[in-house]
């Protein structure tokens, strides 16, 4: 059974992907992940983060796989033993430095694996880091299925084998992009991507002295293209066959909202493809639907089938489109079936709004009323984050994902 690897930025989503069929999740501390924007954890939401899942027999792993300069080995190998007493299932490593700093600090359990930012793309790597006590070893993005397959016949059966299927592709090798650095001053490889690959041109507004960020000019876009994100979920046979270890889905910077839609829709997938094949296919129709109510660009099937040509840029396309809005999580269910919720965008009462749960149902719930938190009717909600009391014509239960899909509204 292939392990579901689910991306969460802050909490209350990795309770979002356990709750939705993660069998792991993994983040991003406060410090030495390369996802510098993201919300990340703090260390005691890092260890309640590990003690939630540990209670629903799940697994977490710490992201610490920024390539740090000579300045900050002394604070890396610090923050690796405040992880170490956390006791998470992994750190994720791409520095052959770090990897010797974690080898000293971490306790025998808590397992090391290599981040694709190392360049993993043939079968003596992944030996090398084998040999050295890693546990598992990310493939290179450039990776195509056949070469995976190869790596995999070549190296110790239970050697790792981690994988991408879904989410966000970068113009690099492996990760390692200098094109952020040379035009805005913020390093990819520290986590400071500003994403400047998807614009048509470098054009910058200053942030802060001496660093720049991209931004749109007029209503047309300033859009070369948006390279389209990664998509495997017509292929999960494939992806078995290969013997990839572990299925990975990018997006620490995403939703509760995504991160729900894709687990749950993942999820149902390689549960059905190890069970039927067939019954696979025949229910690949409703996931596609499903799956596009997620934030995304265009999808593609990345390098796994080989090197992608223009095919894979959405050049007439603009940001990320979403077909579904994100409205809130059930926070709270009071006995009289209050629903407690903090705001993620708007709507208001006599509203129809869907219910997502984990077993795969959407359910239709009217918005029969609504008041503040001070117990104030109002009639709509329109001040993100704010706490919202709200009763429903349906049942909802905490941890359930509020959503509102486009085609409603435009009905």
């Amino acid at each position: 059974m292939p392990e579901l690897l689910i991306p969460a930025g802050s909490l209350s989503v990795v309770k979002t992907a356990v709750r939705y069929g993660a069998d792991a999740v993994y983040v991003g501390g406060e410090m030495f992940g390369l996802r510098a924007k993201a919300k990340n954890l703090s260390g005691s939401e890092l260890a309640e983060a590990v003690a939630f899942c540990h209670e629903n027999g799940r697994k977490l792993y710490v992201a610490t796989n920024v390539i740090a300069h000579e300045r900050s080995m002394e604070a890396f190998r610090e923050f690796l033993k405040r992880i170490a007493e956390i006791r998470p299932d992994a750190v994720i490593i791409a520095d052959p430095g770090a990897f010797s700093v974690a080898k000293e600090v971490l306790p025998k359990e808590v397992a090391i694996h290599i981040s694709t930012q190392a360049n993993n793309v043939n079968a003596e790597t992944f030996r090398f880091w084998y040999g050295l006590g890693a546990e598992r070893v990310v493939c290179g993005r450039e990776l195509s299925l056949t070469e995976i397959k190869e790596i995999r016949r070549k190296i110790p059966r239970n050697a790792e084998i981690e994988a991408f299927v879904h989410g966000a592709m970068c113009i690099s090798y492996s990760g390692r992009c200098l094109l952020s650095a040379f035009l805005t001053g913020r390093e990819a490889n520290l986590g400071a991507c500003t994403h400047p690959c998807r614009w048509k041109y470098a054009v910058v507004e200053e942030t802060r002295p001496g660093e720049y960020m991209p931004v749109e000019e007029d209503e047309e876009g300033t859009y070369l293209f948006n390279s389209r994100d990664l998509c495997m979920i017509d292929h999960i046979p494939e992806l078995l066959e290969a013997g990839i270890d572990s299925f990975k889905v990018e997006g620490r910077m995403k939703t509760a909202l995504y991160v729900a839609i894709v687990t749950r829709a993942y999820r149902e997938a390689i549960d059905t493809c190890l069970r039927s094949e067939e019954e696979y296919r025949s229910i690949l129709p409703r996931l596609h639907a499903e799956i596009k109510k997620s934030a995304a660009r265009e999808y593609t099937t990345g390098f796994f089938f080989g090197r992608p040509g223009a095919e894979a840029q959405a050049y007439d396309a603009g940001p990320e489109s979403r077909e579904s809005i994100y409205l809130g999580t059930v926070s709270e269910v009071t006995p009289d079936d209050t629903v407690v919720f903090e705001q993620k965008n708007k709507f208001c009462v006599a509203d129809t709004i869907l219910l997502m749960k984990p077993d795969g149902r959407n359910v239709a719930a009217a918005v029969l009323s609504m008041t503040d938190v001070d117990g104030n009717p109002i009639d709509s909600c329109p001040h993100a984050s704010s706490i919202v009391r709200m009763k429903l014509s349906e049942k909802a239960e905490i941890g359930d994902i509020m959503r509102m899909d486009r085609d409603q509204t435009e009905e």
